[in-house]
């Protein structure tokens, strides 16, 4: 059986991790048996959540899982795609996973509310005698690399701005669809549906909520859709345990 590791539960999400509900959403989409297992990032085969270990096999990153699990039991979701839709799941992909992840990352750990209630999260999760030290060295953490990736240079409004520019690009190309690419679920939806949720369905970022309340409501709409066809109800294929 198929082992992801991730990281806690959160805030009524499947994980405080987009990349962790984008994993576990595909295997709900395809079926698979899976079970869950809490991880330490700095034990994680390239430091970071998720990865899987599979009989043995074990795959680090988001996209590489995916390809593994397509490779190794088949891509029944993708088959049949054009070339043109591929690329255009995939361009939506990196969008997310590329740019907006560091709005939703700048909302949580570098908004002085957002970063009250990630304490609030991870603390119990570490020994006390750490807690003081570790959170605020976390939080420098992510003002650096968003530094060095561009996010952070630019103001609060800036930042939102350009969230809002991702989310609405999301909504124009979804339109009145049911899915992404069209009226089948595909492999991309596990990675939209994932940073949708990770930034409407999350305390933080509450101008962007506010925005797709407003202007955008079909992402609201496809999230509770996606939601209900693969979260609502566990399949029996889907055995879970405690980390």
């Amino acid at each position: 059986m198929i082992t992801l590791y991730q990281g806690p539960v959160a805030w009524g999400l499947p994980n405080m991790s987009p990349y962790c509900i984008k994993v576990e959403t595909y295997l709900r989409m395809t079926e698979l048996p899976y079970r869950l297992r809490g991880a330490d990032p700095r034990k994680a085969p390239k430091g970071k959540i998720p990865f899987i270990d599979d009989e043995g096999t074990v795959v680090a990153d988001s996209s590489l899982i995916l390809a593994y699990l397509k490779d190794r039991y088949g891509d029944s979701l993708d088959s049949g795609l054009s070339a043109e839709q591929w690329a255009l799941g995939h361009a939506v992909q990196r969008m997310l996973e590329e740019g907006s992840y560091w709005v939703g990352l700048y909302a949580r750990w570098l908004e002085p509310e957002g970063y009250v209630k990630i304490k609030a999260l991870l603390a119990p999760l570490m020994p006390p005698v750490l807690r003081r030290g570790i959170l605020p060295l976390l939080r420098r953490g992510v003002a650096k690399a968003g530094h060095l990736q561009g996010t952070t240079r630019h103001s609060r409004h800036e930042i939102y701005t350009i969230g809002k520019a991702d989310l609405t690009s999301v909504s124009k190309l979804l339109g009145d669809k049911p899915f992404l690419l069209g009226e089948q679920p595909r492999s991309f939806d596990a990675t939209v549906y994932a940073f949708l949720i990770s930034l409407l369905w999350a305390p933080f970022a509450d101008e962007l909520r506010a925005h797709v309340a407003v202007e955008l409501p079909n992402l609201e709409a496809y999230c509770r859709r996606m939601k209900a066809r693969y979260w609502d109800n566990n399949t029996p294929a889907v055995a879970t345990a405690a980390a």
